[in-house]
């Protein structure tokens, strides 16, 4: 058996109102350092090329990424997820057989998130709703991105209300304890076959939060790089590191 067959493929998931261009970067990165290794970079549902939707559970997206990866012809993949993206991951893990998961810059419960989200529903229904977005956009740091990068998370991304109420349904119409309740049980899913989680976080993580995450994943792995919501664009090169290191 071959180096390249014993070393699981990538699957790339983007984060919300954003398409499979986000990885450009990364992917660049890869066939550098990693040349032989297989990547497939995917628009979740509703986004890029990717069919639209009625519904954006987080289960369901991930049986569509599965059934995606399944056409692809990979088996056990790495499962990298940006924002919304790593809950994808997340669920998809609990759910298929995968190598790993790294989760970029996603908390995994709704917290103050959620109250905000909670908060703007109203607004999201009408026609003020891209408010919502650009003031969520506003505390992501892409003023500190390189010049390419913030060229493409201003370009390569197509906000749409129905995304955002979409994907953000079961946080509008569910409570934190049930959330709370399946994310645990998704967690506790990976940790009892013990696949390898990292998370990249962009500031040190709240300990409540920390305690809550490591109740459930024990064997978590934890990597802080400061800065903003977007570290495979700020710092592709170590982002493809950490992907490939594995």
């Amino acid at each position: 058996m071959t180096d390249n067959e014993t070393r699981p493929p990538l699957v790339l998931l983007h984060g919300l109102t954003y398409d499979r261009r986000q990885w450009d970067p990364v992917r660049r990165e890869l066939a550098v350092i990693d040349p032989a290794r297989q990547v497939l970079a995917l628009d979740l549902p509703g986004h890029g090329d990717s069919p639209r939707r009625e519904s954006y559970r987080m289960t369901e997206v991930a049986e569509v990424v599965h059934d995606q990866v399944t056409e692809a012809g990979l088996a056990e993949p790495v499962v990298v997820g940006h924002s919304v993206g790593g809950v994808v991951a997340t669920a998809y893990a609990a759910r298929y057989p995968v190598r790993g998961v790294v989760n970029l810059d996603q908390i995994l419960l709704p917290g103050p998130f959620g109250v905000a989200v909670r908060q703007a529903e109203p607004t999201l229904r009408g026609p003020d709703w891209r408010r919502v977005w650009d003031g969520m956009l506003a505390g992501m740091g892409i003023d500190s991105l390189p010049a390419e990068a913030r060229e493409i998370v201003t370009t390569a991304t197509d906000p749409r209300p129905d995304l955002l109420l979409g994907y953000w349904g079961e946080i509008i119409s569910g409570s934190d304890e049930g959330i709370a309740a399946e994310r645990t049980r998704d967690l506790r899913s990976i940790a009892e076959r013990e696949i390898p989680y990292r998370w990249v976080t962009s500031s040190e993580p709240p300990p409540r939060y920390l305690a809550w995450l490591t109740g459930a994943l024990p064997e978590i792995m934890v990597t802080v790089l400061p800065g903003s919501h977007f570290p495979h664009l700020a710092e592709p090169a170590t982002v493809a590191r950490l992907l490939t290191s594995g």
